[in-house]
């Protein structure tokens, strides 16, 4: 255990407000939640955050491999995916990703930038935790962790929260707790039985930044790939609804992941295809049929120039051409097609590894339900819904915790 957690098992949960009313309860103690309690208690509101886990922000101590990518230089509303997708327009602009490294500054945290305009600390994601426990600490932010709410209820005065501590009142209550991914860390449907119960539409919910998985007799071919990675064009879609991502991807023995496919499952829909240039600079079948006339090489000898020589075996195999065959002996139109296979190899996932595995839930309450600049719901006052249980979802890259960092932001100010 760290010195951090031993701190907060200490704090969290022994500061209760004997009368157990409260201006504010945020129901969730992640990114989003964290940050609207630190906003609205600063302003001078009495504030409560509520969580079923003994733990502060598990979703954020994991991510970015335990250095969380906490967000992105780049973060715009293009960036974003949401059946209304200018719902999240407001929010980002009035709390953009140099609002947050202002915030990390002045804690003296150390980070670096990676891949794509990605943000991580230097040490651990820790350190963010325990900047947002800072800031609520300064906005002298009530906790009751682990504790669970049972139920939400609006009275005359608010709101009504049912747990197994009793009950609380509050004039507003967010909700901050996230979609159903990585459900081993506490994700729950909490969020959609709330906006359920209050009659909120509810865009489907289902994993994205996942990886894919392919039927096992289509795949046996390539499971011995495993572990091979390499830069790739990967798409899905078709015309103007064609997404292409130019990113890493990852062998698995069940199907494909890293980068570039967390990035495409986000857009990807049951049934369709994706496909990957695994050579996204090479126009492969042109490069094969000039070197008929300047290369004595096999097959498998010439495209290990460009790919790693396992994955080359693996494709010859897959696709029905011998390796062994030399290249001034073949035929255009074959060539052809083995340039088609590496330039446009068209897959088709039979689905992904589910919420076990995804980042991020993608969907959520309906943004046509809630104030783009307050996040509060259109015909609830006093109930706001923020974070990873709206739906609003970033790509891979530190987008997500900019959008619980904006959203929660906007409702903190709002309230």
């Amino acid at each position: 255990m760290t010195k951090l957690d031993n701190q907060l098992d200490t704090k969290v949960g022994t500061k209760v407000d004997d009368k157990h009313h409260y201006d504010v309860a945020v129901i969730g103690a992640g990114a989003a939640g964290m940050m609207c309690a630190a906003v609205a208690g600063q302003r001078g509101l009495r504030v409560l955050v509520i969580d079923h886990a003994s733990k502060l922000a598990e979703k954020i101590r994991i991510s970015g491999g335990g250095r969380c990518n906490f967000t992105n230089i780049n973060a715009g509303p293009n960036n974003f995916i949401s059946e209304n997708p200018h719902f999240c327009k407001s929010a980002l602009s009035r709390y953009t990703p140099q609002d947050f490294l202002s915030l990390v500054k002045r804690h003296k945290i150390a980070f670096h930038e990676k891949h794509k305009g990605q943000l991580f600390c230097d040490e651990s994601a820790e350190d963010i935790i325990r900047m947002l426990k800072a800031e609520c600490d300064v906005a002298k932010v009530n906790w009751r962790m682990p504790c669970k709410v049972e139920q939400v209820r609006q009275d005359a005065a608010g709101f009504v929260l049912e747990t197994e501590q009793g009950e609380i009142h509050a004039a507003k209550v967010v909700i901050a707790t996230g979609g159903l991914s990585i459900p081993k860390i506490g994700a729950t449907d909490f969020s959609y039985k709330v906006a359920q119960q209050f009659n909120l539409k509810i865009v489907a919910p289902r994993p994205a930044l996942v990886p894919l998985t392919f039927d096992a007799a289509s795949w046996e071919a390539f499971v011995p790939l495993s572990g091979i990675s390499l830069e790739v064009d990967i798409e899905t879609g078709e015309k103007k609804n064609k997404v292409v991502f130019r990113e890493d991807l990852l062998f698995t023995h069940r199907g494909l992941s890293g980068p570039g496919v967390l990035q495409i499952s986000s857009f990807w829909q049951e049934g369709q295809s994706i496909r990957v240039n695994l050579l996204p600079e090479v126009d492969l079948a042109q490069d094969l049929i000039d070197a008929k006339t300047t290369s004595k090489k096999n097959l498998a000898n010439y495209l290990s120039g460009y790919l790693p020589a396992r994955l080359v075996d693996g494709l010859l195999l897959a696709h029905g051409f011998a390796g062994d065959l030399k290249i001034a002996d073949m035929q255009d139109k074959r060539l052809r097609l083995l340039g088609e296979k590496i330039n446009r190899w068209e897959l088709l996932p039979n689905g992904s590894e589910g919420y076990r595995k995804a980042e991020v839930t993608r969907g959520g309450v309906d943004t046509r339900e809630l104030s783009q600049q307050s996040m509060m719901v259109n015909k609830v006052p006093g109930l706001y819904f923020i974070g990873e249980a709206v739906d609003v979802t970033g790509w891979l890259g530190g987008y997500n915790f900019q959008w619980a960092w904006a959203s929660g932001v906007a409702a903190g100010l709002a309230i």
